[in-house]
């Protein structure tokens, strides 16, 4: 996936007639054909509509990788949100009203860097805020309005959010821990951005994929990505088929047996 590499990553898919087979992660898939993406803006697409993040998190916890979930309070502000894109972290602390700032020009400021954060958006990067205390919002309307014009991916935020009705009309990906109008600005401040953040004991670095939907948000460490991504896809190409012979009148014993896959 790195196109440094030169490489065109694999993702597999049914070939025709053959109705795919499912297996487990052990084994390598037959009878598929191999899928690739070429940019990022496929990546993502890809992503959103045949990926999950339990089929995902599933992978992660095969290859050793068990601490990649966010906390299960940050959700999507409507439940037919789907944010997948490169993270980009914020880093948020409290502070004791706006006139806090001694020796630290950056507190002095009424938002810290939170402007300049925002600004710093790329495409498809997800604005990743945490490090404060979940007392005030730490993303709005606003914030949404600039993100999308700059064609981010989304905002997730181990914290409020606030200005729903707005957000929702912007149509960007926000995910929270819930809605709240208190305002950050003599609460706290950001203090650094683009830099490796801790939330709830998952560290993210700038760069890694941030992944959330309905059950939750997940984080893919860039230095694993193409291995993950392909497990899961196949994993998630053969959960159909187990679904289809569970529907047929296979036993759950008998599927798992069979595919190696629940």
């Amino acid at each position: 996936m790195k196109e440094a590499r030169g490489v065109r990553p694999a993702i597999a898919t049914p070939l025709a007639g053959t109705g795919g087979t499912g297996t487990s992660l052990a084994q390598p898939m037959k009878g598929f054909a191999v899928k690739t993406w070429n940019t990022e803006n496929e990546l993502f697409t890809l992503m959103r509509t045949e990926l999950y993040t339990a089929v995902v998190g599933d992978i992660m916890d095969k290859m050793g990788l068990l601490r990649q979930f966010l906390p299960a309070d940050i959700t999507p502000l409507r439940d037919d949100m789907i944010v997948a894109g490169r993270a980009m972290p914020v880093l948020e602390t409290d502070t004791a009203g706006e006139d806090c700032g001694n020796h630290n020009a950056i507190v002095k400021k009424t938002f810290g860097l939170m402007l300049e954060a925002l600004d710093d958006l790329k495409e498809n990067e997800v604005y990743i805020c945490g490090g404060s205390s979940p007392r005030y919002a730490l993303f709005g309307e606003l914030m949404a309005t600039r993100a999308k014009h700059l064609k981010a991916a989304g905002a997730v935020v181990n914290g409020y959010s606030r200005d729903t009705r707005g957000i929702l009309d912007v149509g960007l990906p926000m995910f929270s821990i819930g809605r709240y109008s208190q305002d950050q600005a003599p609460r706290g401040k950001v203090i650094d951005y683009r830099v490796p953040l801790e939330i709830g004991g998952v560290r993210i670095k700038p760069g890694d994929i941030v992944f959330g939907d309905l059950d939750g948000v997940l984080i893919v460490p860039r230095e694993h990505e193409e291995e993950i991504l392909v497990k899961a896809h196949e994993k998630a190409t053969g959960e159909k088929t187990v679904g289809a012979a569970i529907r047929g009148g296979l036993s759950a014993r008998e599927s798992f047996a069979k595919y190696g896959i629940m």
